[in-house]
């Protein structure tokens, strides 16, 4: 049973940066695409970026594109995600998820791809 668990969200003003890291366990497949998502109070939960484990291949969307990077360690099982430039609107529940074989792309950044979850974590971007 694949796990993930998610850490590294804070209390940030703005204009500042956090690390996020998802450490997964469990793994079975040669190859599973690592999502990062968010979900604001109210707010429909929304793709950020992802990542292809084997090949390391990425997608951003729109609204992180240029602030926020994401990364791998493999030999750690983990993923990463560079936040800088932290905006109010950034303030939200932050969630990985992975599933095994799904190809890197737009298509990743939907919530209904993916089979497994982590917790999440909560980052707050005060003004």
């Amino acid at each position: 049973q694949v796990q993930l668990v998610e850490s590294g969200g804070a209390l940030v003003q703005s204009g500042g940066s956090l690390r996020l890291s998802c450490v997964g366990s469990g793994f079975t497949s040669d190859y599973y695409a690592i999502g990062w998502f968010r979900q604001a109070p109210g707010k429909k939960r929304e793709g950020i970026s992802c990542i292809g484990t084997s090949d390391g291949s990425t997608y951003y969307a729109d609204s992180v594109k240029g602030r926020f990077t994401i990364s791998r360690d493999n030999a750690k099982n983990t993923v990463f995600l560079q936040m800088n430039n932290l905006k109010p609107e950034d303030t939200a529940v932050y969630y990985c998820a992975a599933e095994a074989r799904l190809g890197i792309g737009k298509r990743a950044l939907g919530e209904y791809e993916y089979d497994y979850w982590g917790q999440g974590t909560q980052v707050t971007v005060s003004s």
